[in-house]
C-alpha cells in the first residue's frame, strides 16, 4: 500500500510507521514536529526508499492536497492530534485548532482527491480516534461500536468533534472514511509526561510517583504495537463507513498499575538502598472531569478482521519499563528541551 500517516513522528503515528515499513508498504509521513514529536521514533526507517517524511501542519489545506496529488496514496492514516488531556485542560485553543480544524482541513483535501478521480477505487481515509469519546462507564459494561459519545474533557470533546466530522464527510460526499477508537497504548517512544513513563523515570530518580485521587480510575491498556497491528490491517480491509473498536482487554486501575510498573523495576533496578519503589507513591489532588472507567469490547475487528491483541500486559510492561531504563539518552534529550511555566515538558525544541 501506498499509506500517508499523519502525527508519524509521534507515539502510535512512529509504531505504525516502522510496522508499515518492515511489512513492505510505501509511507509518506507528514508531521509538524510538534512538542510530542520526535524524529528519533524513526530513525531506523528515514534511509529506507519506501519512507518519505513532510514536515508539515494539517491545518495548510493548500498543504495537504499537494501531498495527495503528489505522492497518490491509497489510505490516510489520521493519527495527528493533540492528544494530553491535561494539556486539554490548561489551554484547549491547540486541541481545537488541531484536532477539529486539522481535520476538516484533511477531509476537504481528501474530499478533493476522490470527486478529482485521482483516487484509487478502494482508497480509505482511516480516521484514528479514541475511547474517551464514550466519556466514562460504571462498574461494569464496556463501550461498543454503538455507545453514545458523551466526552467529558477539552481533548475528548475534540476528538469526538473530529469522529463526527470524519463520518459526516462520509455521508455527504461520500470521502470512504473508516474510524477505529482505541484504549489507553503504552510501550515504547511513549512522550514522558504519560502516566507509565511518569511513574519509571520518577521511581529510579528518586521522586515522588504522583497518582491522581484515589487511584481508582480503571483503563483498558493496549501494547502499542498491538494497536498498529490492527490499525495496519483495518486499513487493508475495514469497509469504508464501518467503526470498529481496539481494545487490550487489560482493564487495571491507575493504583494497580503503578504497582505493577514498581515491582518490576524492584526485579530489573533494585533500588541502591533496598528500598521499595511503591514506597514513592504519592496521592495527588484527581484533575477535573476525571473519567471514572474506561473499557472497550473489541469483538467486532476481532470476528470481522481477525485481529486479536498479542501482548499480555505483564509482558508489554516489563517490556516497556525495560525500554525506558535502557533508553535514558532519548527521554532525557526530550526533557532537556526545557520546560514551560507550569512545568510542561518539551516546548523550547
Amino acid at each position: 500500500m501506498r499509506l500517508m500517516v499523519t502525527g508519524g513522528a509521534g507515539f502510535i503515528g512512529s509504531a505504525v510507521v516502522r510496522q508499515a515499513i518492515a511489512s513492505g508498504h510505501h509511507v509518506l509521513n507528514v508531521d509538524k514536529l510538534t512538542y510530542a514529536a520526535n524524529p528519533e521514533n524513526v530513525a531506523n526507517v528515514q534511509n529506507n526508499p519506501n519512507y518519505q517524511f513532510a514536515e508539515k501542519d494539517i491545518c495548510d489545506q493548500a498543504a495537504m492536497a499537494a501531498l495527495f496529488a503528489d505522492f497518490k496514496p491509497d489510505t490516510i492514516m489520521h493519527l495527528a492530534a493533540e492528544t494530553h488531556v491535561d494539556r486539554s485542560i490548561d489551554g484547549p485553543g491547540a486541541f481545537i485548532q488541531t484536532n477539529i480544524v486539522g481535520t476538516y482541513s484533511l477531509l476537504e483535501a481528501a474530499r478533493s482527491y476522490v470527486q478529482s478521480g485521482a483516487a484509487p477505487h478502494d482508497f480509505r481515509f482511516h480516521h484514528i480516534s479514541t475511547d474517551e469519546v464514550f466519556g466514562s462507564l460504571g462498574p461494569t459494561g464496556a463501550f461498543t461500536e454503538t455507545s453514545p459519545y458523551q466526552p467529558n474533557s477539552p481533548y475528548s470533546a475534540a476528538k469526538a468533534s473530529s469522529d463526527m466530522l470524519a463520518r459526516a464527510w462520509g455521508e455527504t460526499f461520500n470521502v470512504p472514511v473508516v474510524v477505529t477508537n482505541c484504549s489507553n497504548n503504552y510501550g515504547p517512544y511513549q512522550f514522558p509526561e504519560k502516566l507509565i513513563p511518569v511513574v519509571v523515570i520518577n521511581a529510579i530518580e528518586g521522586k515522588d510517583i504522583p497518582i491522581y485521587g484515589k487511584g481508582d480510575n480503571i483503563r483498558d491498556w493496549l501494547y502499542v504495537t498491538d494497536h498498529a497491528d490492527a490499525l495496519l490491517l483495518v486499513a487493508q480491509k475495514g469497509a469504508a463507513g464501518e467503526t470498529y473498536n481496539i481494545g487490550g482487554r487489560a482493564e487495571r486501575s491507575n493504583l494497580e498499575l503503578v504497582k505493577m510498573i514498581c515491582a518490576i523495576l524492584d526485579e530489573e533496578e533494585p533500588h541502591a538502598a533496598g528500598k521499595k519503589y511503591d514506597t514513592l507513591i504519592k496521592f495527588v489532588s484527581d484533575r477535573p472531569g476525571h473519567d471514572q472507567r474506561y473499557a472497550i469490547n473489541c469483538d467486532k475487528i476481532e470476528k470481522e478482521l481477525g485481529w486479536t491483541p498479542q501482548m499480555t500486559i505483564e509482558q508489554g510492561m516489563r517490556e516497556t519499563v525495560r525500554w525506558y531504563l535502557d533508553n535514558k539518552n532519548w527521554w532525557d534529550a526530550i526533557r532537556n528541551r526545557g520546560f514551560d511555566t507550569s512545568g510542561r515538558l518539551g516546548l523550547g525544541k
